[in-house]
């Protein structure tokens, strides 16, 4: 069970540029208003870089596609050993969706459940909810995850989704790579360099759900060696309705800046710098304590300030002998305001990655990476942590080698990562990959995987009231969760293969089928009571913590193709299918935990996404998503969300080279469905409504 509170305003810090020299959140937002003003500047231009039409390509193309999340080095999708699924921005562009986590559902084995308008539930192979903390989310090499709960705050991941060049999904642990809480899937998303984003990009539009939102970009030259963009964006939500049918509170609304430069240092150097800044409100139906007499949490609606940003650096150098390095720097920081409980946040990261040849038959990269993180936690008399405020540091070092056993047929991949966190201390999380070529198109890969997650603020030092009832003596007594300072890592051992094929020249296909040997998980367990004066009136306190007295296995298989039975026809479909096994030890006294983690994640799920050129300059786009049920939701056992299917389609008509305007419905097979309620969470769900919205698109 894990806790963490949707909300939060920041701490100013003496280290942050003069962006965040005030405190004063006005002069925060007058600031951002300032950036976006200057985006808006009328300036000379020229047409904008289309994107590549990866439609348009061959299978075998995108068989051919490079991606690095898997080894830190570019590899060809075709040759790389593990479950991995490519988002390209046509794939973007085609889907008609306006956030990440909507992009993340065309991908067989991610689990992706709206809870309300701004908060969502994400993983990869099980073990969703709202704090889902087994999968690990990047930015350009960026870790976005928040030590707070081990998950991501995906409402704060709202930048252009023009400017993404390819999301680079793998269902599985990247452990030995990434190092700890990249359990069961990794999320790297990298952004266009400024050179593919030269001159003018104005978007707009709204609609019933997405009521206005708009994006205002300039990317330049200045002078030979670099190139720059800045951006604006805008957009406000409207509420979604309550369980009830009433309003559910949740409108939100968001203004983000940012920019990019990429620079030739030399012949052998480049330093790319970014950077974004955001402010915004969002609403929610919370849940709150009002008294210690309450019998539980209520409902109230809430309005929740955010604010934050990071300034990044990237450095690359390529030596003469053809091996090449990487530096990575960043600094990362938010705020997040909520009535019961504020939290602010600093993160400073810095990454290493050297990448080198050893004779013809062996590629190594090696690396290291720190982080230093500190927080400050405001409390209630609902919620709070305990040490209000904590600094945190992790050290790490990783070594790969990709051998060569016969060229071009087949290669096995060993490496390990070694961890130290302040938590658990020291952690090593090794793997061993192997892929077979027998033939131009066609590939087999197996891997064995060990993968952790370390604990948390929420594991740690959390403290929740719950609620009260009354003895028949008259003896108020008081239920209260709190953090388990010695809570331990929680352990992965997977096992993977899969399997690719070009077909044809018209047809591929990917599988995979993974069992997954989990031990260490966190339960729920009584943890003993004492008596409290304060606050009044006096109560007995009988409390609830953390222990990893869980263990289990899932098991599971993942398909998808990519099929043109046409020159303007393109049909991918996906399917995944995954059972989960959960069981405590003895000792344990938790009943509801193991049932919510077998059922909380969708049995099969389906994915089906069209494409056509209508005619030239007109096209049509469809997707549609089967979810199945989810059972067993709450603490009695006798929840179910329904089985749904979610059916988005769009018509885009481009009139020009330069300007498009795009028709877009969403969730269109019913009114309103529940996809997710977590009752281990802290807010009220929504009901996902039918949605549409127009947009216009000029390049210039």
């Amino acid at each position: 069970m894990v806790f963490r509170w949707k909300r939060f305003p920041w701490e100013v810090s003496r280290a942050a540029t003069v962006w965040f020299k005030s405190g004063d959140r006005k002069f925060f937002r007058q600031k951002l208003l300032v950036v976006a003003a200057v985006v808006l500047c009328a300036l000379p231009a020229w047409p904008q870089q289309a994107s590549k039409d990866l439609g348009d390509s061959s299978i075998e193309d995108l068989m051919n596609m490079q991606v690095t999340s898997v080894s830190k080095k570019e590899q060809k999708l075709s040759r790389t050993a593990a479950a991995i699924f490519v988002i390209t921005q046509e794939d973007i562009r085609r889907s008609g969706a306006t956030n990440i986590p909507d992009l993340l559902r065309m991908v067989p084995g991610m689990d992706v459940a709206e809870i309300n308008g701004s908060t969502w539930a994400v993983s990869a192979r099980g073990f969703n909810g709202q704090f889902s903390n087994k999968l690990l989310v990047m930015i350009d090499g960026r870790i976005v995850y928040t030590p707070n709960f081990s998950g991501v705050y995906w409402d704060t991941m709202d930048f252009p989704l023009e400017d993404i060049e390819r999301i680079e999904v793998i269902r599985g642990p990247g452990g030995s790579i990434w190092g700890a809480n990249a359990v069961n899937g990794v999320v790297s998303i990298f952004t266009k360099k400024a050179a593919d984003t030269r001159g003018a990009l104005l978007t707009g539009g709204g609609g019933n759900v997405q009521q206005e939102f708009g994006l205002a970009q300039y990317g330049g030259a200045a002078g030979k060696t670099t190139d720059y963009r800045v951006y604006a964006k805008y957009f406000n939500q409207s509420d979604l309705p309550a369980l009830d049918g009433g309003g559910g509170a949740d409108g939100w609304h968001m203004l983000r800046t940012g920019f990019r430069t990429d620079s030739k240092l030399s012949a052998n150097d480049t330093l790319s710098v970014e950077g974004s800044l955001y402010t915004g409100r969002e609403g929610e139906l919370g849940l709150t304590l009002p008294a210690i007499t309450s019998p539980a949490l209520v409902a109230l609606p809430e309005e929740i300030d955010l604010d934050g940003g990071f300034l990044q650096a990237t450095w690359n150098h390529n030596y003469a002998n053809g091996s090449d390095s990487s530096l990575q720097v960043s600094d990362t920081r938010y705020r997040r305001d909520d009535p019961l409980e504020a939290e602010s946040r600093n993160t400073f990261y810095f990454d290493y990655k050297y990448h080198f040849a050893w004779g013809d038959r062996q590629d190594f990269v090696t690396g290291m990476g720190y982080s230093f993180t500190t927080d400050q936690f405001g409390s209630s008399l609902t919620v709070g942590f305990d040490p209000a405020s904590k600094s945190l540091q992790l050290f790490n070092a990783f070594v790969q080698d990709e051998i060569a056993v016969v060229p071009d047929r087949f290669y096995l991949t060993l490496g390990t990562k070694l961890e130290h966190n302040d938590y658990t201390g020291f952690e090593f999380m090794p793997t061993a990959r192997a892929a077979w070529l027998p033939g131009k198109h066609q590939m087999f890969w197996a891997a064995i995987s060990r993968a952790l997650r370390t604990p948390s603020r929420n594991d740690t030092a959390l403290f929740v009231n719950l609620g009260s009832t009354t003895e028949p003596d008259g003896t108020l007594v008081l239920t209260r969760f709190v953090g388990n300072p010695q809570f331990q890592d929680e352990r992965l051992l997977a096992y993977e293969a899969g399997y690719r094929n070009s077909l044809s020249d018209n047809l591929s296909v990917d599988i995979a089928v993974y069992y997954n040997d989990y031990d260490n998980l966190q339960t729920i367990e009584p943890s003993g009571s004492f008596f409290e004066n304060s606050p009044a009136p006096p109560h007995e306190v009988q409390t609830q913590t953390y222990r990893n007295l869980m263990y289990g296995g899932t098991h599971g298989v993942e398909m998808t193709a990519n099929w043109k039975p046409t020159r303007r026809l393109t049909i991918s479909p996906g399917y995944a299918l995954e059972q989960l096994y959960m069981h405590t030890a003895r000792s344990s006294l938790d009943t509801v935990t193991p049932a919510f983690v077998e059922d909380g994640t969708p049995h099969q799920s389906i994915q089906l996404r069209a494409h056509f050129e209508v005619r030239k300059g007109l096209e049509w786009n469809a997707s549609a998503y089967f979810v199945d049920r989810l059972a067993h939701q709450g603490p009695t056992n006798d929840q179910v969300i329904p089985a749904y299917t979610r059916v988005d389609t769009g018509l885009t008509w481009k009139p020009t080279s330069v300007f498009s305007i795009s028709v877009v419905g969403q969730n269109l097979q019913k009114d309103r469905h529940l996809e997710f309620e977590d009752f281990f969470g802290t807010l009220q769900s929504s009901q996902i409504k039918r949605g549409a919205y127009a947009k216009f698109t000029w390049q210039f």
